[in-house]
């Protein structure tokens, strides 16, 4: 007979609101706070366990929005886990994908909750519980939303001297295709012989206008393709690996291990980004690392602008995974004007380090909790 965990006790969940330093443009979506869902989890030890949901400004992104993912965990989500036995989480985490379907959001927040509850009973750090890492830090990439080229530049190298940031992504496709070309190289003639130069189109442009439009982009010096097609169109994204002689990164394409496995399968991936948010939480996001090591697909860790918390709960994984060699976009925390920690994240020469504490390894401001709550 082997011994039980430690049990869920109570779940509970906080919207709140934090504030952005400037304006974040995506393809049709522009934020100036991002919404985060807080979830705690208590187990019959007093152990408190914290996880966070988030979505890039709304449910344009994935469908769910913060609000949605509270109503699931409140409502679907909490009544299974509370009672289970949290060295069981596996098990638990099955029965979540049976009873409700999709909702990755919201079952990456309350699952993060409940590994934070575990490895902080164990008096571990969280990347510990999940296998050991292979890196103390990852780098961190920069992105900008669609913006004026001068603007773009000048935030671009403020951040590079400032932050030691190596790469540099942009955002596209809110704008005509050929104009959004003409201004991303404008960009590359300022930056491309400065760092690595990347764009990310999240599926704005169907087949033949990227393959009309990003060997130009290829030619200027932008050295990495992010989801240019939709998500569904995977025949699309094979043909323009084929065509590029820079790396296409699969994000919206990717959001299951059996996408994972269609993607190597068709070769129609380069690289694949990972966010532990859009896949439903840890165990899903290892089986689709899994899946990229054993084709030779290197990862690189995305971000859906989570606040700290989400950040290291993200990169606790990230640190553990072989895979991730193509290093991370865990900016969000920068972007903000404040967060929910009692002490900042370590962000040092372009790269966010682990803390050693156990669990996640920080702990909550509850002022700053309560000053950002909505009511």
């Amino acid at each position: 007979m082997t011994a039980a965990g430690p049990r869920v006790e109570k779940v509970s969940t906080t919207l709140v609101d934090l504030p952005l330093h400037r304006p974040h443009q995506f393809r049709d979506s522009t934020m100036d706070a991002q919404g985060v869902l807080l979830v705690r989890v208590g187990t019959g030890d007093g152990v408190v366990g914290v996880g966070e949901g988030v979505v890039p400004g709304g449910p344009w992104w994935g469908g769910e929005s913060v609000e949605t993912m509270q109503v699931v965990v409140d409502r679907y989500l909490a009544p299974l886990a509370v009672g289970a036995d949290l060295g069981r989480l596996p098990e638990l985490r099955g029965r979540m994908d049976r009873l409700v379907a999709a909702n990755p959001f919201a079952k990456c927040a309350l699952e993060t909750a409940m590994w934070d509850a575990w490895a902080r009973t164990l008096g571990l750090p969280l990347h510990a519980l999940l296998g050991g890492r292979c890196r103390d830090s990852l780098p961190v990439t920069w992105a900008i939303g669609v913006a004026d080229p001068d603007a773009v530049v000048d935030e671009a190298l403020a951040r590079i001297e400032s932050g030691g940031h190596t790469s540099i992504k942009l955002k596209m496709g809110a704008l005509e295709p050929t104009a959004d070309t003409v201004r991303v190289e404008k960009i590359a003639a300022s930056l491309a012989q400065v760092t690595s130069v990347r764009v990310d189109l999240n599926g704005a442009w169907d087949e033949l206008t990227a393959t009309r439009l990003l060997p130009r982009l290829e030619e200027a010096g932008i050295d990495l393709v992010e989801q240019p097609t939709p998500a569904w169109d995977v025949e699309a994204m094979a043909r323009l690996c084929g065509l590029l002689r820079v790396p296409v990164m699969a994000d919206e394409s990717l959001r299951s291990d059996h996408d994972a496995l269609t993607l190597a399968a068709r070769r129609a991936a380069d690289v694949f980004s990972l966010k532990i948010g859009k896949s439903g939480g840890y165990l899903a996001t290892q089986r689709i690392a899994a899946v990229a090591q054993a084709a030779g697909i290197p990862c690189h860790g995305g971000t859906g602008i989570e606040s700290s918390l989400g950040t290291l709960a993200g990169a606790h994984l990230l640190a553990t995974l072989p895979a991730v060699t193509w290093g991370s976009e865990l900016f969000g925390p920068l972007l903000m004007t404040d967060g929910l920690l009692a002490e900042p994240l370590d962000y040092r020469d372009g790269a966010v380090h682990l803390p050693d504490g156990p669990g996640l390894g920080i702990e909550l401001d509850e002022d700053r909790v309560a000053r950002y709550a909505r009511r």
